[in-house]
């Protein structure tokens, strides 16, 4: 019997006072498969944290939840590549750090992002012209009630923008416990967003774009140690080019990214900022002052501070440009999560 509930507050970036019924901290496969077993028998919830960098919790948690810290880098390479198998409760920024140390390129655009290794496949991290389909060779994934793993070459996650198999058909009852990594051992510096194109791809080295990476994402983004935030709070819109052609004929200045598939990326934060929120407060909630695309725990905000802000934003958005903008941030209710679209409608 769990006489009290523990704090989740130290668990994730936003800091959202919430509490889970019982908090255990995974360091092996085994580990993982009893406590998710013990809790399932308990008829509880149970839900795999990695470093909270991407969730909501939206009322304290009746079950268990596991923090995944299953870790270890191993290297191996040939003349071509150099290939990392990584324990999926790593952290991210770390491992690339690892990765330039050691020599191993190819990693340095993705500098910074929050949160575990495992987390990376799930929502197909990226930033400043890379996603981690572009590094992935494979995931292996736990099934946790056989108790047996299986691994998933790249090709076979449908990875997509802020998207991948792991949403969708592998969301629960399974665990990331490992991801391998394949880098091309001919760096193609990628310097096509942001401060990136001041660097010239016949001079620039790894570190450089490491430090202008990380440079960018601190003066962008507020540091979730000091004021507590998960980033980007909504995805960038996807839409079509007769679309997106429309809006810029309205607002010229609008940015726009021309997709391979022929549809356009929109600037989330460019359409939250275009409606003047910036700075907008509800309770201890508030739109980021310097990043629009930011909601941030500015003093000791509650998880409904949060979705009201969120969906006040969301319906600024929508009337002024017809556009509904979709939560990047994953929702968890009491017993699990739920779908972010639907609380905030």
């Amino acid at each position: 019997m769990y006489n009290s509930y523990k704090s989740l507050t130290g668990f994730t970036t936003f800091k959202i006072n919430t509490q889970a019924k019982n908090i255990t901290t995974i360091k092996s496969i085994d580990t993982l498969v009893d406590e998710w077993h013990h809790a399932v028998c308990r008829q509880e919830p149970v839900l795999i944290l990695g470093e909270g960098s991407n969730v909501l919790f939206l009322e304290d948690f009746a079950g268990t939840v596991l923090l995944n810290r299953i870790k270890g880098i191993v290297v191996t390479e040939d003349s071509v590549s150099w290939r990392l198998h990584v324990g999926s409760g790593e952290n991210w920024h770390k491992l690339v750090k690892y990765s330039l140390k050691h020599g191993i390129l190819g990693l340095e655009n993705l500098a910074l992002i929050l949160g575990c290794v495992g987390s990376a496949p799930i929502q197909n991290i990226g930033a400043y012209g890379i996603d981690f389909k572009r590094v992935c060779e494979y995931v292996d994934v736990l099934n946790l009630y056989t108790n047996k793993y299986f691994r998933l070459m790249a090709e076979e996650c449908y990875f997509g923008y802020r998207d991948s198999i792991f949403i969708h058909k592998y969301r629960y009852g399974y665990a990331i416990i490992a991801v391998g990594l394949i880098l091309n051992k001919k760096w193609n510096p990628i310097l096509n967003y942001g401060d990136l194109v001041k660097l010239s791809p016949k001079t620039v080295t790894p570190r450089q774009v490491f430090n202008y990476v990380c440079n960018m994402r601190r003066i962008k983004l507020p540091n979730p140690k000091k004021i507590g935030n998960v980033g980007s709070f909504f995805k960038n819109p996807i839409v079509s080019s007769l679309f997106a052609t429309k809006i810029k004929s309205q607002y010229p200045k609008m940015p726009t990214y021309p997709q391979i598939s022929g549809d356009v990326k929109l600037a989330a934060g460019w359409l939250i900022d275009s409606c003047a929120l910036k700075g907008l407060r509800i309770g201890g909630a508030a739109v980021d002052r310097k990043q629009a695309l930011v909601i941030i725990n500015l003093d000791h905000a509650t998880s409904n501070d949060v979705i009201k802000l969120a969906r006040l934003v969301r319906n600024c958005v929508a009337q002024k440009f017809s556009l509904w903008l979709e939560p990047e941030v994953r929702f968890i209710s009491s017993v699990g999560e739920v779908n972010a679209i639907e609380v905030l409608s």
